[in-house]
């Protein structure tokens, strides 16, 4: 991991500043990289994003994933963007966003995405399939009932 990172990282890992000063901290070291870096966007986006301000984080998160993140990142900014155009009501593009990235095969974070795909459907109204995604992505961590959880999940979600 490069200086940098480790930098941004102790600004997230500090739990005695403010949403404020967090933003204004990880801004200041975004300003040490080019002002169209994906990388610096999306830890601004993710900044606002945590301190409640989605309108200027959603913004920021689609400049980071026009701009080409690495495969952890653009998972990581694909499931905060769409998290975020739930919390604004803009939950048909959210879906969208998450299905392909759930639908994807062998993609990293995949039990992440699963979660917040979840909760979007859960948003627009359709519980069984949001359920059905919960129980599917659960059914491989229990030590019992695999084979019956998933059976269950999968005639609850139909074509999820």
């Amino acid at each position: 991991m490069d200086r940098w990172q480790e930098r941004i990282d102790a600004v997230w890992g500090d739990d005695t500043i403010s949403d404020d000063e967090r933003i204004r901290a990880i801004d200041a070291l975004a300003l040490e990289r080019a002002a169209d870096d994906p990388v610096a966007l999306f830890e601004r986006a993710g900044a606002r994003d945590s301190a409640g301000a989605e309108l200027a984080a959603k913004a920021l998160y689609r400049q980071a994933l026009d701009g080409g993140l690495d495969e952890e990142r653009r998972v990581r900014a694909t499931i905060q963007l769409a998290s975020t155009l739930r919390n604004l009501g803009e939950i048909e593009e959210s879906l969208r966003m998450l299905r392909e990235e759930h639908d994807r095969p062998g993609i990293i974070l995949h039990d992440e995405v699963a979660a917040f795909y979840a909760l979007a459907l859960a948003s627009s109204g359709d519980t069984a399939a949001a359920t059905s995604v919960a129980l599917e992505t659960l059914a491989p961590h229990l030590s019992r009932y695999h084979r019956s959880v998933t059976a269950y999940a999968r005639a609850l979600g139909g074509d999820t």
